[in-house]
């Protein structure tokens, strides 16, 4: 293990002797101890984002812990600052706690407290980072084109390579997944990204309009066209030009309509109902299913010339059960977007909180997911945050993996993410981890991941 690799733990304290001992301590349990002899020297040292915790005596000259504590929440609220306190010295610990102190240590203390209230809180300051890196993230999609694709599996980095090809030429495209994966984001996503980004993106539900408007509501009409059209309506198509169109649940438009449809993709033109005189279209369709057309069509269910017209690009989305090394990040993301619309608070997930996540099966998709993570902003507190209880009752809870599966699913999950922080640097992944590097080896191997999948930012060589 490199040096560098390990969390860094302040040690302030004016008496050397106990600076050693703590140091030699933390060292053997594999952090990097820094030991300064003053408040001040310490507080030179905590640089934006500090990635490791403070460990400081309440008793020094000069500035003493108190004061030390005070600075160093006014800078990073988020900061654990553990602090030492005398022998019986309770009205001291007590005000330590009061103050914001993540925890307080009793001179004289055994090495194993130390190591432990050290880990807690390295755990906690790892968690508050991911938040606040999300929390960033997430400001700057608000400047950023299209909805934001989250994953870190090759799974969706292979999906936002795609779109980012395909949205660059000029063809209809297919969409293809079950019910929640996120179609309708992947559609946005895909028109945000193309020279139509600036251009109308036009949403239509085929299941979800009746039979008897659909062919108005996407070609519109002249007035007198029918009872009821009392002047003209432009429609959604026409609407749309110089945009994309996005028809959802493609597979339930009736038959007759497909025809049209099918005349349209060929065209790129319309008539409206009552009209004999063609309106030229300048748009991109994408559409989307959760069925297989194909076998649709041999059923005599979908018509077999628009199947193989829509099927020249087809982008198949993952379910979530397909990339459940994603589940936590995207549920960390949802929650920080749910708290900046609320104004609440989004707690960061403890490992309990991963493990429900990575047992249930998600038969909802991201849309369950996104529900769970709204529900954990907004009632969790009433359940204390606990997500097996806010699951209960929805979406027919987990479901019943055996329990070397969930560990399974769990160990690949925080190595994927470990390997995502830390950008495919493997002597950092070990350091993060504790694991031999060889174990490590292993267990890529047994989980089919990766170093080299995740060193995608400049600078993040192989070590």
């Amino acid at each position: 293990m490199h040096e560098s690799d390990a969390t860094p733990v302040l040690i302030v304290d004016d008496e050397e002797h106990l600076r050693i001992t703590a140091g030699q301590t933390l060292e053997l349990a594999g952090y990097q101890p820094q030991a300064v002899g003053d408040a001040e020297s310490a507080l030179a040292r905590l640089e934006a984002d500090f990635p490791g915790v403070v460990v400081s005596d309440i008793r020094m000259p000069g500035m003493d812990g108190l004061a030390l504590l005070r600075e160093v929440r006014r800078r990073d609220p988020d900061l654990p600052v553990i602090l030492i306190t005398g022998h019986g010295d309770i009205s001291t610990a007590v005000e330590a706690m009061r103050e914001g102190a993540w925890d307080f240590l009793e001179k004289p203390f055994a090495g194993e407290r130390l190591t432990d209230v050290v880990r807690r809180a390295v755990e906690k300051r790892r968690l508050s980072l991911e938040n606040r890196r999300l929390k960033a993230e997430l400001e700057a999609q608000r400047a950023a084109p299209g909805p934001r694709i989250v994953g870190r599996t090759p799974a969706m980095q292979h999906l936002t390579t795609m779109l980012q090809r395909i949205s660059q030429v000029e063809t209809d495209v297919l969409l293809f997944g079950e019910t929640g994966v996120g179609k309708d984001l992947v559609a946005r996503s895909l028109h945000e990204r193309s020279r139509r980004g600036g251009q109308p993106f036009v949403a239509i539900n085929c299941g979800a309009v009746p039979e008897n408007i659909i062919e108005s509501e996407l070609f519109g009409h002249e007035k007198g066209a029918f009872t009821g059209a009392v002047e003209r309506r432009i429609g959604k198509f026409e609407h749309a030009s110089g945009g994309s169109v996005f028809l959802d649940e493609i597979e339930s438009m009736p038959l007759s309509l497909q025809v049209k449809l099918l005349r349209v993709l060929q065209e790129r033109s319309i008539e409206r109902l009552g009209s004999n005189r063609a309106v030229p279209l300048d748009i991109r369709v994408i559409a989307a299913t959760k069925v297989d057309l194909r076998a649709a069509a041999e059923r005599g269910e979908f018509r077999e010339d628009l199947y193989y017209r829509l099927n020249v690009v087809t982008l198949p989305i993952p379910p979530l059960r397909e990339r459940r090394e994603d589940v936590p990040l995207l549920f960390q993301h949802f929650a920080v977007v749910a708290a900046n619309r609320s104004g609440l608070e989004a707690p960061p997930l403890d490992a309990a909180g991963v493990s429900v996540l990575m047992a249930h099966d998600w038969p909802g998709n991201v849309r369950e997911l996104r529900n769970l993570a709204e529900r954990f902003v907004l009632l969790g507190a009433a359940d204390d945050y606990r997500l097996d209880r806010l699951l209960e009752g929805h979406d027919g809870g987990a479901t019943a993996l055996t329990l070397p599966r969930q560990v399974e699913l769990f160990e690949k999950s925080l190595i994927s993410q470990a390997l995502a922080t830390h950008h495919g640097r493997v002597s950092t992944v070990c350091a993060h981890l504790g694991l031999p590097r060889k174990t490590l080896y292993d267990k890529l191997r047994k989980y089919d991941l990766r170093a080299e999948d995740y060193r995608q930012r400049p600078g993040a060589d192989a070590d």
